[in-house]
């Protein structure tokens, strides 16, 4: 199979003297003159396509272009129907939180990696706060406790300017749950 990035040079758009032609078969047929390859591609009313410029001499194939161009579009769509997104959801809290507020933002944090979202929890600190971050390092520990069944820490507590960082992933479920 042939997965291309860029836009391949077919029919009259290659410009080269010989190139290794491949059948409309798959069939090898050596190293042949551009333009007895674009002959002999325009008599089984098939295009002459660039497959491997990089080649020496380039690669070139007989193929219908339009339904190549059709087959790696339904992949690509295919494989962007499997594909899973999974989003950061960020939750701040301050050192000086009360229980229940703990405990709402707790149950946030729980619904997005049960969802499969990473989080990612941010303890602010404003004015003399920073002089007593041991406060904030309390509570984080505790919520990395309070999420040990259903998440692991993916990066730990670090500190950036006037706040601490913890970054949770959704610990994988174990298949032999009973």
């Amino acid at each position: 199979m042939i997965f291309i990035s860029r836009p391949l040079r077919i029919n009259q758009r290659i410009r080269i003297k010989e190139v290794r032609l491949i059948g409309p078969d798959g069939e090898q047929m050596g190293v042949v003159a551009t333009r007895d390859a674009l002959q002999k591609a325009q008599d089984v009313s098939l295009d002459l396509v660039e497959v491997a410029a990089g080649a020496n001499p380039p690669v070139c194939r007989i193929m219908d272009y339009s339904k190549f161009k059709y087959e790696q579009e339904k992949q690509a769509r295919e494989a962007r129907k499997h594909q899973k997104i999974v989003h950061l959801k960020e939750i701040k809290i301050k050192p000086h939180i009360e229980e229940h507020d703990y405990q709402v933002k707790l149950q946030h944090l729980k619904r997005f990696l049960s969802r499969g979202d990473k989080a990612k929890i941010t303890m602010v600190f404003r004015g003399r706060e920073m002089s007593h971050q041991e406060i904030g390092r309390k509570i984080l520990d505790r919520v990395v406790s309070d999420l040990a069944d259903v998440a692991e820490v993916e990066k730990g507590p670090t500190r950036e300017g006037r706040s601490i960082q913890v970054y949770f992933m959704p610990r994988a479920v174990s298949k032999t749950k009973k």
